[in-house]
């Protein structure tokens, strides 16, 4: 088999590997300096087009093992497409062990990234594009170590 045709179908494989079916909207954000300041709020605006399928709102965090705590509080503020708040909350988002200090998530060397589902089976009632805004709840500004944070919207799995 000639080497083209090798890596063409090595690149085919790769492509299929990583398609995700039921992603409907997925962004990360990389924070400054690896510190999040309280007043840097990210917000993602996603479209939802059928109303009748379920979804899982998931918070995606990338840190590294400098992290001083095992946990973080962050707060959602959830919007529609009319402007109308839908829900609003804070979440702990355990990214180690307690216990143990081994960190969770996927990693190499000292760079993690968690991925947690913090709203689930959730039914959007009207098409068009809803916003959510993450803000950090921690007690230090900036909080240093937290690299990058995101939201990952997809269609909620069936049971």
């Amino acid at each position: 088999m000639p080497r083209s045709m090798i890596m063409c179908v090595a690149a085919l494989l790769l492509l299929l590997i990583g398609c995700d079916p039921a992603r409907v909207y997925e962004q990360n954000v990389d924070l400054p300096d690896g510190n999040w300041q309280i007043d840097n709020a990210p917000v993602f605006d996603f479209e939802i087009k059928d109303t009748t399928q379920r979804y899982d709102v998931s918070f995606n965090v990338r840190y590294n093992l400098q992290y001083d705590y095992y946990n973080l509080y962050l707060r959602h503020q959830l919007v529609g497409p009319d402007s109308t708040q839908l829900s609003a909350s804070l979440h702990e988002v355990l990214l180690m062990d307690s216990k143990t200090g081994k960190p969770l998530g996927d990693g190499s060397s000292d760079i993690y990234d968690l991925q947690v589902v913090a709203l689930d089976d959730v039914k959007f009632e009207k098409a068009g594009t809803y916003r959510i805004k993450l803000t950090q709840y921690m007690r230090r500004d900036p909080l240093p170590h937290v690299l990058s944070v995101g939201v990952r919207v997809a269609e909620a799995q069936q049971q």
